[in-house]
């Protein structure tokens, strides 16, 4: 237990953790409500693609800015502006929800603002964990941060699945922005020691590119990458099918949303919590393949379930494997790069798990609006698999133990 959650002996990340998982636990409540009012107002499973598409896209352009501007400036000061807008557009979603005049076009809206958001604070968030805990215990910092993200799933869409059907979706959004008070409350309260910023020569994207230059130069780091957005572009799509699924598929209303959701986001920390106990990164290659291919076996069982304590199960399957793939993937990256460009490679990293979901959001609602949303959803998996067994064949069982490739190195002089 002292391995699993050794991180929180630093009060930095004890205030971050405290403070994040208020938060997202009202994020997840406004991103599950968000879904099921787009979907109580149009019945269309292409909007919900046009959403995903809008709230995820500007990572896909942004995040090299976004990392460009938590290597030259203070991180600290970078998350608490990020949080503050996040919370701004919380309350905007709210009072046009309460008052009544809210419409799909403005809900879409407002996912795209909210993505320029987060397409900063990924990356810079992510960055700044190594100045709350320092290099020895970033691994479990990284698993940490990844179970707060999934312990707030595990409770935001429950408690949104039972608050829409009691208050409506505009109290979701309404508590969300209530929730950042916490999180910006516990990041002013840290005590962050100063680093020297090593600002250099070169425009954002000159930057972005010496970042994208390192990660597809490192044998290991390269194909992990490459897995996350594939399994980014079609295995993690399942999330904007959940409201068919809970009312076409299972016949179930927004608590049934909200029970499908939590049961990922129970996996999910079962996953995090799993990979916090471990003490080095050795294996993780071997894990990642391991987890990408149950996480693909489990979308596709989902995909053809028509009972709800199956779905659940297999999405909980699903939560955990994806989950441990990712923390897996990010611990990787994170404990191979040099500090000087950490927020770039964060930057890359973000590119290439969240800037292609837009894309894989446009083309499931697209596809799942002809062939319907269970065999789109199962497609998706088999594609999913098909990767993860190269990955296993090609990539895990040749390179792991194998030295860096020379560009890795020569990387830091370009």
């Amino acid at each position: 237990m002292s391995n699993r959650f050794r991180a929180l002996k630093h009060r930095n990340f004890q205030l971050f953790f405290g403070g994040q998982l208020v938060s997202l636990i009202g994020t997840w409540m406004q991103s599950t409500a968000q879904l099921w009012l787009i979907y109580r107002l149009t019945n269309s499973a292409a909007l919900l693609g046009v959403f995903g598409f809008a709230s995820q896209i500007p990572v896909l352009f942004l995040a090299s800015l976004g990392g460009y501007v938590g290597d030259r400036y203070n991180r600290h000061r970078g998350v608490i502006w990020t949080q503050t807008a996040a919370m701004i557009l919380a309350f905007v979603l709210a009072a046009l929800t309460l008052s009544g005049l809210i419409r799909v076009w403005e809900i879409v809206l407002i996912g795209l603002f909210a993505g320029v958001v987060n397409a900063f604070d990924v990356p810079i968030r992510q960055a700044f964990l190594v100045q709350m805990v320092g290099r020895e215990d970033l691994p479990n910092a990284i698993a940490l941060n990844s179970s707060i993200f999934n312990g707030a799933r595990v409770v935001g869409p429950a408690i949104a699945g039972f608050a829409i059907g009691w208050l409506g979706e505009g109290w979701c959004f309404f508590l969300n922005g209530i929730s950042f008070l916490a999180v910006i409350a516990a990041l002013m309260m840290m005590r962050i020691a100063k680093i020297e910023q090593r600002h250099g020569d070169g425009s954002p994207l000159q930057k972005f590119i010496q970042g994208f230059r390192f990660a597809m130069g490192d044998r290991t780091i390269r194909p992990a990458l490459l897995l996350v957005s594939l399994m980014s572009m079609f295995g993690l799509q399942y999330t904007v099918f959940m409201p068919i699924f809970a009312r076409d598929v299972l016949h179930g209303g927004p608590s049934m949303l909200g029970l499908l959701m939590t049961s990922a986001g129970v996996g999910a920390v079962i996953g995090a919590l799993h990979f916090a106990s471990r003490t080095d990164e050795k294996g993780l290659v071997e894990w990642i393949a391991i987890t990408a291919s149950t996480c693909s076996l489990g979308l596709i069982f989902f995909s053809q379930s028509r009972v709800f304590w199956l779905s659940a199960a297999m999405l909980l399957v699903a939560g955990f494997s994806a989950t441990s793939q990712l923390a897996a993937t990010n611990t990787i990256v994170q404990v191979r790069v040099p500090d000087e460009l950490r927020s770039r490679i964060m930057a890359v990293y973000a590119t290439m798990f969240m800037g292609v979901q837009p894309l894989g959001a446009l083309v499931a609602g697209g596809v799942a609006k002809r062939f319907g949303a269970p065999r789109t959803l199962g497609v998706f998996g088999v594609i999913c698999l098909c990767g993860a067994v190269v990955f296993a064949s090609r990539v895990a069982l040749r390179l792991w133990g194998a030295p860096d490739s020379a560009e890795s190195q020569a990387g830091l002089g370009r």
